[in-house]
């Protein structure tokens, strides 16, 4: 399996998303510029460009015709995917951190980060079909966990909010009222802060990932904890294959800390682990940094990995990853 190295990126990379159809693949970096690649074989499609600083998340809709994107600079935007133009901007008091559109791409969540003596804050904004009717006004304002909110996702029908972050408890809110319906138990629950969450493609369950060293698969309605994962270095993103029962772990030790470790190049590995048996079952070497991003192509047949080191790789499964056998 050889990688595809997609540079275009002159920063760390801080999100991947596929679109649906996964023939295309959006990276988000520290280097301001959104990037859209052809997911097949790794050529740059175009970039998006308006930010002012680092970008932080994105999510597409589910017709691949609108972009939106989280920025350290304290704007979110809309994008036009094809065309590349901004649509609309909803600007914050501090930067916007994690966004997701709902079922139906007529929500979106943008969380904000913790600045200046403000707390951080989950924000629910109407998304209108016509871009010049998008109005900036939240629908729903969010306030109440302490520290950085790292992800915000919709829950089954976009009748629910899953929120996880720096205090290390995952938090189900309630869409219409706002109203905290759901926690996670301490005792179960991770131990450091979380710093990824993804749902599954039938959006039963998800897995957080976290700075514990461990990845927790939770159910999404009653979020009871399923599967724990372990490993040996802090996790820094994780995913789920949407064809086989396999789980991602993508990691290393902060940046600053990397030098001091290992001299060996490409040390760091996404790891595979079986979903049900939380063994873990093979890993793909390559980065020069922590793995900062993980993403599945929604056929479950390539992956993409992003990195501390730039550089996007995009993994296409050669047939005996179809075969493991535990």
């Amino acid at each position: 399996m050889r990688p595809i190295l997609m540079k275009g990126h002159e920063r760390p990379l801080t999100f991947l998303k596929y679109n649906r159809d996964g023939d295309l693949l959006f990276s988000c970096a520290k280097d301001h510029t959104p990037t859209v690649w052809f997911a097949d074989n790794g050529e740059r499609l175009g970039t998006y460009r308006g930010h002012n600083g680092a970008v932080w998340c994105c999510d597409v809709s589910r017709d691949s015709s609108r972009l939106i994107t989280g920025s350290a600079d304290q704007t979110a935007m809309l994008w036009d995917v094809q065309t590349g133009t901004q649509l609309h901007t909803f600007t914050f008091d501090s930067p916007a951190r994690s966004v997701d559109f709902s079922v139906g791409d007529k929500l979106a969540v943008i969380t904000t980060d913790p600045f200046m003596g403000l707390t951080s804050a989950i924000h629910v904004k109407r998304i209108s079909e016509d871009p010049s009717e998008q109005i900036s006004e939240s629908v729903l304002v969010l306030k109440g966990p302490q520290g950085r909110i790292n992800r915000a996702v919709w829950g089954p029908l976009n009748k629910t909010i899953i929120s996880a972050g720096e205090d290390a408890v995952i938090r189900i809110w309630d869409a219409e009222t706002g109203k905290i319906l759901k926690e996670s138990d301490k005792e179960i629950g991770h131990k450091k802060g979380i710093t990824s969450l993804q749902k599954s493609v039938d959006g039963s369950h998800f897995i957080t990932g976290s700075l514990d060293k461990s990845a927790k698969l939770w159910d999404i309605r009653t979020l009871t904890l399923i599967k724990n994962y372990t490993t040996e270095r802090p996790v820094n993103a994780v995913t789920m294959s949407p064809l086989l029962n396999h789980v991602v772990l993508g990691g290393g030790q902060d940046a600053s800390a990397v030098t001091t470790t290992d001299h060996r190049a490409g040390k760091f590995e996404a790891k595979f682990y079986d979903k049900i048996l939380t063994e873990e079952i093979g890993g793909v070497k390559g980065h020069f940094g922590p793995i900062n991003a993980l993403a599945f192509n929604p056929d479950g047949k390539s992956f993409a990995s992003g990195g501390e080191d730039g550089y996007v790789r995009l993994h296409h499964f050669d047939q005996d990853y179809f075969n493991i056998k535990i």
